[in-house]
C-alpha cells in the first residue's frame, strides 16, 4: 500500500510563500507586520514554535496523510524531542525521525527507538541520513570519509537491529563493538521501525539494499529515478530483500492551474537576489552524491524551470531539498502522483509553504483523487 507522509518544518515556517523570511514561531526576526512573536514588556505571546509543529502534525493527520517527517538540521529544532510532543498528542498519525547515526552509539539508538515505539503506539519510523560530507558534516564533529560514513551506517543498523527483540548479541565490525548486549524487558520485542533510506552514490544503495524498507530520493527526471530503483533492486534481491522506491518533493496545488500558478509568480516576484548570490558565493559543498539541480539566474523566469510536467524552481524561493516539484491542480497534482506510482513508487513525501495550510490543500483534495493508492482514506474530523 502506498504511504503518504507531509513534512514538518521544525526549521522555522513562513504564513507565505512569498515572504523572505520566517513568520511563525521565534525562528524569524522581529520586523514590522510580522505577527508573531508579539513582545509586550519583553514577554513573548506564549505560542512557542512547538505549538505550532503541532498543529501542523494534527492537519497531516485529520486530513488523511499516514505519517509526518521530522527533519533535522544544524539550524533546527531536534527531531526525537519533537517526535515525542508529536505521539503524544495524536492518535494515527506516524513520525518519521531524519537522523544520523553519528549522533548515537546504536544500542542508546535502539532503547529510544523502543521506547518511542512503546510511548505511542507502534507508530515510529526512520529516516537514515548518512550525511554529506564538507562544513554540514563538520558541524556534526564527524570527520569520517564519504564510504566509510556508510560502512558504519550499515554496522550502526546491524547493530540496532541485532539488539532489538533482546539479545544476547555480539558484533566486531569496524565502528562498533558489542558484547552480550540486548533490550530489556518491555522494551524488547516492539514493532522494529520501518526505514527510509537517503543516499544515491554505490556505496549508499549498497547499505540501502541490505538495511532500507524504502529507498527515498529527492525529485529527479524519471529516467534518473529509474535508474536508481533498478540498482536499488539488484543489490536488495541478493540479500533476499525487496526495498520499496520513494521520492520526496515540494507540491502547490490549487483548485485550477491558474490559482497554483500565481501563488509561484508572486514568490517568484519577491526573491531577493542579491542575497542568494551572496549564499551562493559562500556555500562550501560537501561529497555527497545526487539530488538534480539546474542552473537560475536573475534573468530566469517562471516558466522557464517547467520540466517533464514538473517546476524546477522551489530551491530558488528557499524549499529544502530538490527543487523539483510539483505546481498545478488538484487533478493535475494526481494524476503526477498516480504517473510515480505506476513507476513503482509506494511512498511519498510531500512538503509545501505555509506547511499548516498546505496540508489541508494536499491532504483533504489531492490524495482523494489519487487512484494508484489503496492505502488513503480521508480522516473524519
Amino acid at each position: 500500500m502506498t504511504q503518504f507522509h507531509w513534512r514538518i518544518p521544525i526549521h522555522g515556517c513562513k504564513g507565505d510563500l512569498a515572504s523572505p523570511f520566517y513568520t511563525r514561531g521565534t525562528w524569524g526576526p522581529l520586523t514590522e507586520g510580522k505577527p508573531a512573536p508579539t513582545l509586550t514588556d519583553g514577554s513573548g505571546d506564549r505560542f512557542p514554535y512547538h505549538d505550532y509543529l503541532l498543529e501542523v502534525a494534527k492537519a497531516a493527520e485529520i486530513s488523511g496523510f499516514d505519517g509526518a517527517l521530522i527533519p533535522s538540521f544544524p539550524d533546527s529544532e531536534d527531531p526525537w524531542v519533537i517526535a515525542s510532543s508529536i505521539a503524544r498528542h495524536t492518535r494515527s498519525l506516524r513520525f518519521m525521525i531524519a537522523y544520523q547515526p553519528c549522533w548515537f552509539n546504536p544500542l542508546y539508538a535502539a532503547k529510544a527507538a523502543a521506547s518511542l515505539q512503546r510511548l505511542s503506539g507502534g507508530r515510529l519510523l526512520f529516516n537514515i541520513i548518512t550525511g554529506g560530507g564538507g562544513p554540514p558534516q563538520l558541524w556534526w564533529g564527524d570527520r569520517i570519509a564519504h564510504d566509510d560514513r556508510y560502512t558504519r551506517t550499515t554496522e550502526f543498523l546491524d547493530v540496532l537491529k541485532g539488539v532489538w527483540n533482546g539479545g544476547p548479541f555480539n558484533y566486531n565490525g569496524k565502528f562498533f563493538q558489542i558484547e552480550e548486549a540486548g533490550l530489556p524487558e518491555p522494551l524488547a520485542g516492539q514493532v522494529f521501525p520501518e526505514l527510509y533510506f537517503v543516499g544515491s552514490s554505490n556505496a549508499a544503495l549498497a547499505a540501502q539494499g541490505k538495511h532500507a524498507d524504502y529507498d527515498l530520493t529527492h525529485l529527479e527526471p524519471r529516467e534518473n529515478l529509474r535508474n536508481k530503483f533498478n540498482r536499488v533492486k539488484e543489490l536488495a534481491s541478493r540479500d533476499g530483500r525487496t526495498v520499496k522506491p520513494a521520492v520526496r518533493f515540494n507540491i502547490i496545488a490549487r483548485p485550477t492551474p491558474e490559482e497554483a500558478w500565481e501563488v509561484v509568480r508572486r514568490a517568484w516576484a519577491q526573491v531577493d537576489w542579491d542575497a542568494r548570490e551572496r549564499n551562493q558565493r559562500s556555500q562550501r559543498l560537501g561529497d555527497g552524491v545526487g539530488s538534480w539541480r539546474t542552473e537560475v539566474t536573475r534573468s530566469t523566469r517562471v516558466e522557464d524551470l517547467v520540466f517533464e510536467g514538473l517546476w524546477a524552481g522551489f530551491g530558488t524561493l528557499g524549499s529544502q531539498g530538490s527543487p523539483l516539484g510539483f505546481v498545478g491542480s488538484y487533478e493535475q497534482a494526481a494524476e503526477t502522483i498516480d504517473g510515480f506510482i505506476r513507476m513503482g513508487v509506494q511512498g511519498f513525501i510531500l512538503s509545501s509553504t505555509p506547511a499548516l495550510e498546505e496540508a489541508f490543500h494536499v491532504g483533504e483534495e489531492v490524495l482523494p483523487l489519487v487512484r494508484g493508492s489503496t492505502s488513503f482514506k480521508i480522516a473524519t474530523r
